[in-house]
């Protein structure tokens, strides 16, 4: 078989009847790239992952899996490995047998279907599970099961379809560990499928956001993170939301940030393009890129209305003026209902946006 994994999407467009789901999509994934489709249900990442399958026919485009073109393959044509969000295990079949089926329904030779087993078992740390059945299994066992019957095919693309959304909490934190793992000693290109941020985050080499079934932003975690191209991005991605200060620029020489309850010179600030003087924006600004600055003299005052410790840290709900701030601080700081804070916007750390289009400025 052959195991290149590069995926390239041109111009593919999928509708179902007169409703156009998707229109002229183009994405590019390398060889052994690991790429994360994030976004909200309902926002097409599901569907593209399908149709990169070919589980989903597209209505126009093309699309390309290891240097060839496979738009009107069968999926078992494509050289792709599939894990679902179930993990629609035979019931009646153990372990074994569940990971050497599609082996056998293919005719693997007995001998290459053992080692690919074993391999997959071990890499899975399932081989102690091997003559059980489903319902003897954990639910992340069970994932780990289904897991390793797309790791059997020994193919050069894998696709998760939020393989982890079942599980609760720790399992799926543990498997994450594992599925980036697997990605490093495998080498093969992953594309992933999830709404949760934080296995974005954690998973990918670049992320794509989507929303309304078209592509926000693709980017390596850092920049999704650090520099949101749209205001939905910035929302989006990161917990809490990054906060938000309505206000406009003022100046085009050395531009100032004012709002009803802030004045903030911002001459440093890189902007992609300058807004007219006097244009609504957004600023925005991360909770653990607040800085306290009890002694500045350029601090500014906010009012503590309550904290949350998350153990590692705590995040503090204040108020600056009439708006809302919520700012990450130390585990160890103190605070009351009351308390009053001086803090710093480091302007290095600071987003702005259009007020109107939501597009960074």
């Amino acid at each position: 078989m052959d195991r290149q994994g590069n995926v390239s999407l041109r111009g593919v467009a999928v509708a179902y009847g007169p409703v156009r789901v998707f229109d002229r999509l183009d994405l590019e994934v390398a060889q052994s790239e690991f790429l994360v489709l994030l976004g909200p249900s309902g926002c097409g990442k599901s569907t593209l992952l399908n149709a990169i399958a070919g589980l989903t026919e597209i209505d126009d485009g093309e699309i390309w899996i290891g240097g060839r073109n496979v738009t009107w393959h069968e999926p078992k044509d494509r050289g792709i490995a599939m894990v679902f969000q179930s993990y629609a295990l035979y019931p009646r079949m153990n372990v074994r047998a569940n990971l050497s089926f599609g082996l056998r329904v293919a005719r693997t030779p007995r001998a290459e279907i053992e080692r690919r087993v074993r391999v997959a078992a071990e890499m899975l740390q399932i081989g102690d599970l091997l003559d059980r059945r489903p319902a003897e299994l954990s639910g992340g066992q069970r994932q780990r099961v289904a897991i390793g019957r797309a790791l059997v095919r020994d193919a050069g693309v894998f696709l998760f379809d939020e393989p982890l959304s079942n599980l609760d909490a720790q399992l799926r934190s543990e498997l994450r560990v594992e599925i980036k793992r697997l990605h490093q000693r495998l080498g093969a290109t992953m594309i992933y499928v999830t709404h949760d941020q934080i296995e974005a985050l954690t998973l990918a080499d670049r992320i794509a956001v989507m929303k309304d079934r078209t592509f926000q932003q693709i980017g390596t975690p850092q920049e999704i993170y650090l520099r949101p191209v749209n205001r939905f991005v910035a929302t989006f991605v990161g917990s809490p939301a990054m906060n938000f200060v309505p206000g406009r620029i003022e100046g085009a020489g050395a531009p100032v940030f004012r709002s009803a309850s802030l004045r903030l010179p911002v001459p440093g600030y890189k902007f992609a393009h300058a807004p007219a003087d006097g244009a609504p924006v957004e600023l925005g600004i991360r909770p653990e890129h607040i800085i306290l600055a009890p002694d500045a003299s350029d601090a500014q005052e906010v009012s503590v209305e309550m904290s949350e410790p998350m153990g590692s840290d705590l995040l503090a709900w204040t108020r600056l003026g009439d708006l809302p701030l919520s700012i990450r601080l130390p585990a160890e700081t103190m605070l009351t209902p009351g308390d009053r804070l001086r803090i710093l916007l480091p302007e290095n750390r600071l987003n702005l946006f259009d007020a109107t289009n939501g597009a960074r400025l």
